[in-house]
């Protein structure tokens, strides 16, 4: 099984593996950085936000950084993501010989992996939100590829699920995994930590947090006297799914 996530920035969260433990081998993970053209307020350059996530992942064995979405032309909503991502792993994939065509032309049936969209429940919740998502693209979101959500305080994700018909129809594909200790770290408060110069090391890896201050990404709020705690450049450092419609 492979895992997509889709961000805006990364607020690194370790991923419990440990709820997939007998169901699901996981073959890895897929982050796909949001286009400059969603249109959020003070969204930092693509580039940016993929070399950040790159230098995230560098002692990662599993999780890749893919910047398709993010060169496109103009912004894609989820559901044409993952019918990329989903085309390119069957691509990938060992071709069988077709005996009637003579030809390789479909790949291994046992070979074939799953999918799935991996979100918080804020990002479940949204899928309420009127004209926000389109009910044919939670539907095939859910029902072709599938959802893993991880919890969050505040939140009650099964109850979100019973509460939408779409969801509730298929909730056989949607997996709650449960932290076994909360986390409450967001992106939301690491911007606002590092626009005020406060310290924000041991929340990111120490290469984003050197990056970030390197091209004076977040910062601009941040005020010379209150940037002690910030690292510079070749000294100690200062310390991800949010999704889009």
């Amino acid at each position: 099984m492979y895992f997509f996530f889709s961000f805006i920035f990364i607020s690194w969260r370790p991923i419990t593996l440990q709820y997939c433990s007998g169901r699901y081998q996981v073959i890895g993970g897929i982050i796909s950085p949001v286009n400059d053209n969603y249109g959020k307020k003070d969204l930092v350059a693509a580039r940016h936000r993929v070399a950040m996530a790159r230098l995230a992942l560098q002692t990662s064995d599993w999780i890749r950084v893919d910047s398709w979405e993010s060169e496109q032309t103009q912004w894609m909503e989820t559901i044409k993501v993952l019918r990329h991502h989903h085309s390119e792993l069957l691509r990938s994939l060992p071709r069988i010989e077709d005996p009637d065509q003579g030809s390789a032309s479909s790949p291994a049936s046992t070979a074939v992996p799953e999918l799935k969209l991996l979100c918080g429940a804020d990002i479940l919740k949204t899928f309420q939100t009127p004209n926000l998502w389109k009910d044919t693209h939670i539907q095939e979101i859910v029902e072709k590829f599938g959802l893993v959500c991880v919890t969050r305080a505040g939140h009650d994700p099964k109850g979100y699920v019973l509460d939408s018909p779409i969801l509730h129809r298929y909730q056989d594909k949607i997996h709650l995994a449960r932290e076994p200790v909360q986390n409450e770290i967001s992106a939301t408060y690491v911007r606002w930590a590092l626009s005020r110069g406060q310290s924000v090391k041991y929340l990111l890896p120490d290469a984003v947090i050197s990056y970030i201050r390197e091209h004076d990404l977040y910062l601009r709020d941040a005020s010379p006297e209150r940037n002690e705690d910030l690292p510079t450049q070749g000294g100690p450092a200062s310390s991800f799914p949010t999704s889009s419609p």
